[in-house]
């Protein structure tokens, strides 16, 4: 059964920065996109970042310049790079693997940007 293992989240003040990573040690198939959704409270999912296995990158409007998505392909490996936070980043981050057309799921981690 494939697992995804997030870490990283935690709490921090605004200007500081975070590293999310998630980990998926049991998947033996390609991985074509690997990236972040998060969810703010009382608002929905939306996607963070994404990197596609050719290195390209996707970032959501509030985020570009300020975070940074990269893969390890050996390690199976997605790591979310967190600058300058800000209140609004605030949010339950899940990581996202898709692989052969079938999209996994990590348990999400907490970030939480005081002001």
């Amino acid at each position: 059964q494939v697992q995804l293992v997030e870490s990283g989240g935690g709490l921090v003040q605004a200007g500081g920065s975070l590293r999310l990573s998630c980990a998926a040690p049991n998947f033996t198939s390609t991985i074509n996109v690997m990236g972040y959704y998060r969810q703010p409270p009382g608002k929905q999912r939306d996607m963070v970042a994404r990197v596609r296995l050719d290195g390209q990158t996707n970032y959501a409007d509030s985020v570009q310049g300020r975070f940074s998505i990269s893969r390890d392909d050996v390690k199976n490996t997605v790591y979310l790079n967190m600058n300058n936070l800000k209140p609004e980043d605030s949010a339950v981050y899940w990581c996202v693997m898709i692989s052969d057309y079938r999209t996994y799921w990590g348990q999400g981690t907490q970030v939480t940007v005081t002001s």
